[in-house]
Order: C-alpha cells, then structure tokens, then sequence
C-alpha cells in the first residue's frame, strides 16, 4: 500500500513538473533587453499565465549556439541580420520573423565623472579617460554600431587603443557602473532602466552617426512551445507593450506598430 502511494506520488510530481514544463518557453534575447523584458516577463505571465524563461547574452554568440543545436523557443536579436540567416538556413518557424525595435546607442559616464558629455564622442580625448567600454563588435550589435560612430567622428585610431571589450552591451556597462572603465558607450534602454538612471548620466550619439540597430525576433523551427512563442510575439504587438519598449529609449518600426 505504502509503495502504490509513493508511485502515485511521485507520478502526480511528474506530472505537474510536465505541465509546467508546457507553460514556459525558453527566450534567448540580446543583451540590451536585460531590463525592459523583465517587465515584459511579469506583464506576459500575468496576462497569459505562461512563464518566459529568459537568458540574455550577445546576439552572434545566441545565433552560433542556435546553429549548434541550443533548445531555445524564441531568439530576440539585437541585429536582425541573424534571425533573417536562421530563417533562410531552415532553422527558423516560416513566417515569424518580426522586427520588434530599433536600438540606439549613448555615451554614459557615472555621476561622479567630471567628464563633459556636452562634447559628445570627442569627449573621449579627454586625458582622464583612460578606459572605454564598449562591446565586443565582433559579436555584439551595439559594438558595431559604437565602433562606426567612432569612425564618423574620425576618433577610432585615436581611441581604440584604450577599449576594454564587453562580452556583451550588459557587461559593457557593467564595467563603467563598477569603474572598471572610465566611460562607455552602451544602449540607451541601459541608461534609461530603473537600476542605472539614478547611477549615471548620458549623452545620446546621433543616430545617423551609425548604422540602424533594427532587432528582430523569430521562432526557432526546433521549439516545442510554438503556440506560446506566437502569444509572445503577438503580444510584444499591442500599444501597452510597444509603448512599454519606448520608455526604454526604442523605437518600434512603423511596421511593427499595430497598436493592437
């Protein structure tokens, strides 16, 4: 008797364990969503009762790990180059492809640095700087685009000796936050979420000094949770959650603003 109420036991456990499994999908986003998709997670699960599991990293590193065979639902790219690659390679849901945002990028400098942001990238002269985050552009979409702004300027050469290199935009600006470097050149929804504003203080590059930042979102082919990836994207869609990315300094392409 003891042994048949274990067993029903431990298949009740099971089961639930099944079904909550059923509910959640896996989200690998780019890193400069760290925050805004933390309120994006408690507005989903309250409207759906379906939990994101997110993992945030660089988009190049998430688009070679889907390539090798990563169990993630939902890929949000900070460039959507990738999630475009991943549908034209087969290892993309036909039909999802969605361009969520465009990201921009800052010049952020704790509020104790003396540093004159008023000179926008030229500030970077300044003899105090000795240390410039910026993310690793050989993977992550913010370096890039922090990389071409410096060219524009014609200070690259001049500062890139002092660069020290974030694994993604999220450690970028970690390094400043922890004054490991001087000064960084990060994304705009970092500058502008709850646990940094209060922090630091920015300057916003122009964003015709770099190439546009257009993200975009797919569903992988592999996934096992399609219809609850489809919730997502649909209701990334609606005016709550697009004004919702605005207040973390996106911009929603005119495409993707429904207004639903």
């Amino acid at each position: 008797m003891r042994t048949r109420h274990l067993c029903t036991a431990v298949f009740a456990l099971l089961l639930v364990a099944r079904l909550s499994a059923a509910q959640e999908i896996t989200v690998a986003a780019a890193a400069d969503l760290q925050f805004a998709f933390q309120d994006v997670a408690t507005r989903f699960e309250k409207d759906t009762g379906k939990h994101l599991k997110l993992i945030f990293g660089s988009s190049g590193n998430f688009f070679a790990q889907i390539q090798n065979g990563a169990p993630f639902d939902v890929f949000f790219s900070a460039d959507i180059d990738y999630p475009k690659r991943l549908e034209a390679a087969g290892l993309a849901e036909p039909g999802t492809l969605y361009p969520y945002a465009t990201g921009k990028i800052v010049l952020w400098v704790p509020n104790e640095s003396k540093l004159d942001l008023s000179h926008g990238l030229h500030a970077l002269l300044d003899p105090t700087v000795h240390k410039i985050a910026i993310a690793n552009p050989e993977h992550a979409p913010y370096g890039r685009a922090a990389v071409a702004a410096l060219r524009h300027e014609n200070l690259y050469d001049q500062v890139s000796p002092r660069f020290v290199l974030g694994e993604n935009i999220s450690q970028t600006a970690t390094f400043v936050v922890s004054g490991s470097a001087d000064v960084g050149i990060v994304a705009l929804s970092l500058a502008l979420a709850p646990s940094m504003k209060d922090k630091g203080k920015y300057f916003e590059i122009p964003t015709d000094d770099y190439p546009a930042i257009e993200q975009g979102a797919v569903i992988l082919k592999s996934s096992q949770n399609k219809e609850i990836a489809r919730q997502l994207l649909a209701f990334l869609q609606t005016a709550a959650l697009q004004n919702l990315l605005r207040s973390y300094g996106f911009s929603i392409p005119a495409a993707s603003a429904t207004g639903r």
